[in-house]
């Protein structure tokens, strides 16, 4: 029993030093300026997406690894469906022992522009009881599209990325063994048209919604293709005249993808997983006075005003600053003193110090934001 309990204090332990080195390092992250990216990764174009397919089918060939058929009738009832189709007719009440067979669900993404033709990659995964697909062969299978419509047909062996071994009685399993991958296994049978733009306007979606950013890529479309060349919609969509012909269009977009721009910094976030401990936040966070006790943890947070005053003949001028002083306590423990300006990286990195679980964390970080002394949102994963 001891050594199970070590187990999961040095789980415990290896979950808060990760923790403690993502908080640190995202700490140090947020010290760097903002990056300037090119418009392909800030937006994408109204209209060019990819479309989501799937399809239903069956598994052939499988090593005795297929669905149990008495408690997966519908592997019986495709299997006897497709004979009928194939001119074999099963005689009413035989009793199918199908122990090569699996029901699988395939999917795939309809790519933006995909013609007839083109093949495309995807994934089977068994929905029966199958304990294994690997070295299968995925019978001819229609995908559809959300209008019911086929797109594309699936079809070849599968490829698994795991192996199984059972021997005196135990079993060894590495990685799953009930989905399975086909490189170029569906051949596209109809495209679904993508317009850029209608008439001589294209919209631009930013990929986050901000008015800052929106501002900026705007800002620099018009420096370079000209002034009234793009405006902002909203938040998110910006509107961009472009050329009528299809030949320059795809230029011009081409051009327009290259330009660089700056994002604006995003809110502060900090991102909690409630399950291993893990914190992680986009920037510095700023803390507000406040006192938080949780058991036998306590953590107080004082901001101290102090005001620069420069000399009469230094034409200065007069500052504010704000300090944090921070202290946790544990009963029966020590004492922590953070130093003066002190962010939510360096409480998080005290508390694990002192042996804070994660469900601590949790309770205080929510305590914090309940509160307003936790100037960013928390997100609980």
């Amino acid at each position: 029993m001891n050594r199970f309990k070590k187990l999961d204090l040095h789980k415990l332990q290896r979950s808060l030093m990760v923790c403690t080195m993502l908080v640190l390092m995202f700490g140090l992250m947020s010290n760097f300026p903002a990056k300037a990216e090119r418009l392909k990764d800030l937006a994408g174009i109204q209209g060019v997406r990819q479309n989501q397919l799937m399809g239903y089918g069956l598994v052939v060939g499988l090593d005795g690894s297929g669905d149990q058929t008495t408690q997966t009738p519908f592997t019986v009832q495709s299997i006897i469906s497709m004979m009928q189709q194939m001119g074999v007719t099963i005689p009413v009440g035989t009793s199918l022992q199908l122990k090569n067979v699996a029901a699988v669900m395939v999917t795939t993404s309809l790519p933006p522009f995909a013609r007839p033709g083109q093949t495309l990659d995807i994934t089977v995964s068994s929905m029966g009881n199958a304990k294994s697909l690997k070295g299968g062969t995925l019978l001819m299978t229609p995908l559809k599209g959300a209008d019911n419509q086929i797109y594309a047909m699936a079809q070849g062996n599968i490829l698994v990325g795991g192996v199984g071994a059972s021997a005196n009685g135990s079993q060894t399993q590495v990685n799953h063994l009930s989905v399975g991958k086909i490189s170029g296994g569906a051949t596209v049978e109809r495209a679904v048209p993508s317009p850029i733009g209608h008439g001589n306007t294209i919209q631009l979606e930013l990929n986050t919604a901000d008015f800052s950013t929106a501002s900026r890529v705007v800002e620099a479309i018009n420096n370079k293709f000209g002034a009234e060349t793009a405006a902002a919609v909203d938040g998110r969509v910006i509107q961009v005249k472009a050329p009528m012909v299809n030949d320059q269009r795809v230029a011009f977009l081409g051009a327009l993808e290259s330009i660089e721009v700056t994002p604006a910094q995003t809110a502060a976030k900090v991102i909690l997983n409630a399950r291993t401990g893990s914190i992680v936040m986009n920037q510095s966070v700023s803390l507000e006075t406040c006192a938080v006790a949780h058991g036998n943890l306590s953590v107080v947070i004082n901001t101290d005003n102090a005001v620069s005053q420069p000399n009469s003949l230094s034409n200065g001028q007069t500052a504010a600053t704000a300090n944090s002083n921070i202290s946790i306590t544990k009963e029966g423990g020590k004492l922590l003193m953070l130093n003066a300006g002190a962010s939510l990286a360096d409480v998080v990195k005290a508390l694990n110090s002192i042996g804070a679980t994660p469900q601590d964390l949790l309770a205080i970080l929510q305590a914090m934001k309940s509160s307003g002394a936790l100037r960013a949102e928390l997100e609980i994963i």
